[in-house]
């Protein structure tokens, strides 16, 4: 691929891309851009030249059904005109475009850097930059707490890593939905429940330690009446040289059992089989299986601020092969660049893919991927939006994957059903007990 690189910081990472693990962090003194030419969590703190991506301000978004009602699209890009935008899109999208020529397109609205976090992961990222490092194979996290672990990445691996450990809260919860849309439009609920996600890495009044398990999530489903019942646990350890944490409890069986199948390339049962486990909220699980090469920085056209599509009912917002244009909003933004390939050792059925990471809130925005024949088969759109009361842009909750090849889909995370006060929302972090396994079996019958 042929991108030009917008920045010097992209033009500095080129000549490191092949670094298959960064030891250490930066400098001190380079860790002193974060104070002036990088936002605090390692963004380009400017514009860029004409104006079309503003400058980073900070100031925090409230969260609303609309966040900037009144303002209409700047264009639309489409089968017609796409090749004007080419350098801007990603494959998966163009594949899109040309798949669906008559129903797909891209309305871009005026680009805003909502993306915002409290002043103490501020200040926990500026430690992290000179502090943080990865070993084994860019396997192991440590020196890193409370903030984005590298705002100034000198390898795919941390941009990753920053991914995996982007500030979405403390401790939040929401209700949701995932629709699988087979090719043929009609729309199936796959899975309906409530979400439980705690954060130990930050904990602000952790002082520093987590103990390793930087993420704690549960998941119990209310419907489809058949998967009423079941539930799944998951600790994400720092760690992914270690066993992966995960207990599923089937209420059928009436027990809980560890379920070390669920990641990697298995068919994600969530969401009928049409993704696999680790892709999910733009690559989900332990990278283990493949070496990053980052690529550069650009600016792309990317889904984002999509508030409104939360307020939008299901049945409104998906049409027949994709969501309806209208509900989904688009602005340009730039991106770290990542392209993941399959370690020689290793076996996965998406041998390749290409990560597009925000600068802003280290989210991923968009993931493609290609089968071993180097065809084109998945792609992944995230769908952020603004959580003011964190405040905070998550990209790791709603999403839409595309199987390329058969025309299959999935609206993943959907809350167009879910009432406005239990959409994702910070809440009061919890015992750990509450996410043991222990409690697992009790909780499916709270």
């Amino acid at each position: 691929m042929n991108y030009k690189i917008k920045t010097a910081v992209g033009a500095i990472v080129l000549a490191l891309a092949g670094l298959p693990t960064a030891f250490a962090g930066v400098s001190t003194q380079e860790a002193e851009q974060l104070k002036s030419t990088l936002t605090p969590l390692g963004g380009e703190k400017a514009g860029n030249k004409d104006g079309s991506i503003p400058a980073w301000t900070g100031a925090a978004i409230k969260s609303g059904k609309d966040l900037f009602a009144g303002e209409k699209p700047l264009y639309s890009v489409n089968s017609t005109n796409m090749g004007s935008y080419a350098d801007k899109l990603s494959d998966g999208v163009k594949a899109l475009l040309n798949k669906y020529p008559n129903s797909f397109r891209l309305d871009v609205y005026p680009t805003h850097r909502t993306a915002a976090a409290p002043q103490w992961v501020y200040e926990n990222t500026a430690k992290n930059a000179v502090s943080a490092k990865i070993g084994n194979d860019g396997l192991t996290l440590e020196g890193a707490y409370g903030g984005v672990p590298f705002p100034i990445p000198k390898s795919g691996q941390e941009v990753h890593w920053n991914h995996l450990l982007q500030w979405r809260g403390e401790s939040v919860e929401y209700r949701m939905k995932v629709w699988a849309i087979t090719a043929s439009g009609e729309a199936v609920l796959a899975t309906g429940g409530i979400t439980y996600e705690q954060f130990p890495y930050y904990r602000k009044d952790g002082k520093g330690k987590y103990g390793g398990v930087f993420l704690q999530a549960l998941q119990a489903t209310e419907s489809p009446p058949f998967r009423a019942g079941e539930a799944i646990l998951m600790h994400e350890q720092a760690d992914y040289t270690k066993d992966r944490l995960i207990w599923q409890y089937l209420a059928g069986q009436r027990r809980v059992r560890r379920a070390p199948n669920i990641g990697f390339d298995t068919p994600d049962f969530a969401a009928s089989g049409v993704r696999f486990f680790d892709e999910p909220f733009g690559w989900m699980g332990s990278p283990e299986r493949f070496d990053f090469k980052l690529v550069g920085k650009k600016e792309m056209l990317v889904p984002y601020n999509n508030n409104k599509l939360l307020s939008t009912k299901d049945v409104e917002a998906i049409g027949a092969h994709h969501l309806k244009p209208e509900h989904v909003r688009w602005e340009l933004h730039r991106v770290w660049v990542v392209e993941a390939t399959l370690k020689k050792d290793k076996r996965h059925a998406v041998p390749k893919r290409v990560v597009y990471y925000d600068e802003d809130s280290w989210g991923t925005l968009i993931m493609d991927g290609w089968d071993a024949q180097g065809k084109l088969w998945h792609t992944s759109l995230s769908l952020p939006f603004v959580v003011g009361d964190l405040p905070a842009v998550t990209s790791g909750c709603t999403d839409a994957f595309f199987n390329i090849q058969t025309g299959a889909w999935v609206y993943s995370c959907a809350m167009g059903d879910t009432p406005a006060d239990q959409q994702y929302r910070a809440v009061t972090p919890r015992n750990d007990t509450f996410f043991s396994s222990d409690a697992l079996s009790g909780f499916s019958a709270r």
